[in-house]
């Protein structure tokens, strides 16, 4: 049986990997000149940024983390997390909520005092349990860290009115253990997603690195610079041209967004059209910043509520290997997302350059004398949007999927917000093949 797997990131990759330790004959379509996706990562005078934004590798399951390692080899470099938010001048350990103490004191207060109010009040049933993301912040965490920084923030990322994006995403959150906030509050120190609190990064390649240790084991089957415009079914045979050329597959398993998938495929009922081309999501815009000094300083990344500045990330890539910056240089890479027709999607590269170089001066992050290089990359897919009919358009969409047999596996094509072991794990029950 011959497979073709359209899309060649960490989803397909991976795919590719597992149905060849099956014995399948396998072909990935890669629209790009290279493999990765999100995951791709610029190399340049001395730099290594990784254009989808701030990855690390990391994972609650050590399967699939060990995996991760094992492709990697010896290339790779463990980091402690240190992590901050940076609200109103004041760098708050992060999740907020476990940095109170950081906050002035007043701030500290009013986030104590409303949290421990809000425990009270769902004691006594006297709260209604959330609809939305807005409320789902006060819910968690009471008015003032959902006022002082979780509203603010969620805002500036999504850019999407917060009580119109349902609650699929907030699983992920973790609920923090009351004595940890109190704790926090008081000034003794606790840690929150202590399944990041140690991550790794590769040593040299940046995060594209993983990609090519997969490449390396499926390299005689991708094929790359191959825009899939059309799929559709002859008998037996799943015909995918770009227009200039046909392949032929006993079966296909799509991993690019689900939107590129369905307005290819031939016979697609109107109303699936409908729900796909209604689906919302964020693109990103990464800002590449290398600064002529040694250390600039010891951050992971961080977190940027205040709504005056452009980007809501930013990190260090220095800080997670010596050997993504020349000797005597620090990197710096700024997260922005936006919406196609707003007003950031209009903006000029070298205006969002200068302007996120402007941004961070201001706030004392970098000094832009220093500045020596700078990049710029737009991705068109970057967050998933779960507005309040996402799950039932999805419905509609993956059953019409199932019907034709199609697999649809990874983050845009199963349009779920999913992190890379997600990704990784996707993989596995598909093919139902172990690491």
């Amino acid at each position: 049986m011959k497979i073709g797997i359209l899309g060649g990131g960490l989803t397909g990759c991976t795919l590719a990997y597992l149905l060849r330790k099956k014995g399948y004959s396998i072909e990935v379509i890669e629209s790009e000149k290279e493999c990765g996706g999100l995951m791709r990562s610029l190399q340049e005078e001395g730099f290594t940024f990784d254009i989808g934004g701030s990855h690390i590798i990391f994972s609650k399951d050590k399967n699939i983390l060990s995996f991760m390692l094992s492709l990697l080899g010896r290339n790779y470099t463990q980091r402690r997390r240190n992590t901050k938010i940076l609200y109103k001048g004041h760098l708050v350990k992060y999740p907020f909520e476990n940095g109170l103490a950081n906050l002035p004191k007043e701030d500290n207060f009013e986030c104590l005092y409303y949290f421990i109010k809000n425990l009270i009040r769902k004691e006594k049933n006297d709260i209604k349990p959330p609809t939305n993301i807005k409320e789902w912040c006060y819910y968690k965490f009471g008015k003032g860290i959902a006022e002082k920084y979780l509203i603010p923030y969620n805002k500036k990322i999504w850019k999407y009115p917060l009580e119109e994006i349902g609650l699929e995403w907030v699983g992920r959150v973790p609920d923090p253990p009351i004595e940890d906030v109190i704790k926090s509050a008081l000034g003794i120190p606790t840690e929150g997603y202590t399944h990041q609190l140690f991550f790794y990064y590769p040593k040299r390649g940046g995060i594209q690195a993983l990609i090519k240790a997969l490449e390396s084991k499926i390299r005689k089957g991708i094929i790359t610079n191959f825009r899939v415009k059309k799929v559709k079914r002859e008998g037996r045979r799943w015909i995918v041209t770009d227009g200039k050329e046909e392949k032929e597959y006993d079966k296909i398993i799509s991993t690019i967004p689900v939107q590129y998938l369905i307005n290819a495929l031939e016979g697609v009922p109107k109303e699936v059209k409908e729900a796909t081309n209604n689906l919302k999501y964020n693109s990103l815009i990464t800002v590449m910043i290398g600064l002529d000094i040694s250390k600039l300083n010891k951050l992971s990344w961080l977190y940027i509520p205040e709504r005056d500045t452009m980007t809501h990330r930013v990190s260090f890539p220095s800080n997670y290997s010596p050997y993504v910056a020349p000797k005597g240089k620090s990197s710096v890479l700024a997260e922005i997302t936006f919406r196609r027709g707003d007003e950031i999607s209009k903006m000029k590269d070298t205006e969002i350059i200068e302007r996120t170089i402007d941004d961070l001066h201001r706030l004392k992050i970098i000094d832009k004398g220093r500045v020596c290089y700078t990049n710029i990359a737009r991705l068109e897919y970057a967050y998933v949007i779960n507005d309040l009919d996402y799950s039932r358009r999805i419905r509609k969409i993956k059953r019409f999927l199932k019907e034709v047999g199609i697999s649809s596996v990874g983050r845009f094509a199963e349009f779920r917000y999913l992190n890379m072991d997600d990704c990784i794990r996707q993989a596995i029950t598909c093919t139902g093949v172990g690491l």
